[in-house]
């Protein structure tokens, strides 16, 4: 662990307890998984391990996530607020969050009358208004999906036989794909083009997978670009 890390744990504001909030958050959907508390040497493990530990309150112990089920969580960033009092932990799951067996242990939902419910409904949007918040929620479901059939591998599905296969023949497709696209665009045929470059995006979904890489560092490295100073 760094001293950076040390430092940051020495500062954070815990509770009597000695304990903390902490929301898990799955890093591709942004679902929220679950809520747990951490104390220092949790969070210390979680940093070490790069897998999330908690603190069981009922059980007074320290709890690895998924150590007995397997279900576990794979950290891809901790966040901690402005008061330094609660934690925001986004992961890679291996299975679903709660021991119900459902994804996201906020599985439940109180249902909302007509009015309140009329509120929080989305603006109708006009046929000239940008709808750029959904354009791209496909690529999040797509991978959402992709990430449940390498866990699941349900029999007889194309993802489960890229993956049984591995990497190299993901590669293969990825390089097919990329070709086709190339010569549908040579072809001046958009038709042939639109389907090329899906088959294109869904083979790189399926190579970020593999290599556990969530689309949303690639947003993120796109945004970085687009922030950088031009120089031509």
């Amino acid at each position: 662990m760094s001293q950076e890390q040390e430092d940051i744990i020495q500062g954070i504001r815990w509770n009597e307890s000695g304990l903390l909030p902490a929301v898990v958050q799955d890093a591709r959907s942004l679902e929220v998984l679950m809520f747990a508390y951490m104390n220092p040497e949790s969070l210390r493990l979680s940093l070490e391990s790069g897998q999330t530990w908690f603190w069981s309150r009922s059980r007074s112990e320290l709890w690895h996530k998924g150590g007995t089920s397997g279900n576990t969580q794979a950290i891809t960033s901790i966040h901690y607020d402005c008061d330094s009092d609660t934690l925001l932990v986004k992961v890679l799951p291996e299975g679903p969050a709660c021991h119900t067996g459902e994804n996201t242990c906020f599985y439940r939902e109180i249902p909302l009358s007509p009015a309140v419910a009329a509120q929080g409904a989305e603006p109708a949007r006009t046929a000239a208004e940008p709808a750029d918040e959904g354009r791209f929620a496909v690529l999040g479901e797509l991978e959402r999906v992709i990430a449940e059939r390498e866990i699941e591998r349900p029999e007889g599905a194309y993802t489960t036989y890229l993956f049984d296969k591995g990497v190299d023949k993901i590669l293969k497709k990825v390089g097919e794909e990329a070709s086709e696209t190339i010569i549908a665009a040579k072809n001046k045929d958009n038709a042939e083009l639109r389907l090329e470059v899906s088959d294109l995006i869904y083979h790189l979904l399926v190579l970020l997978q593999e290599r556990k890489l969530p689309l949303d560092e690639i947003m993120e490295e796109l945004s970085a670009r687009h922030e950088r100073p031009r120089r031509d």
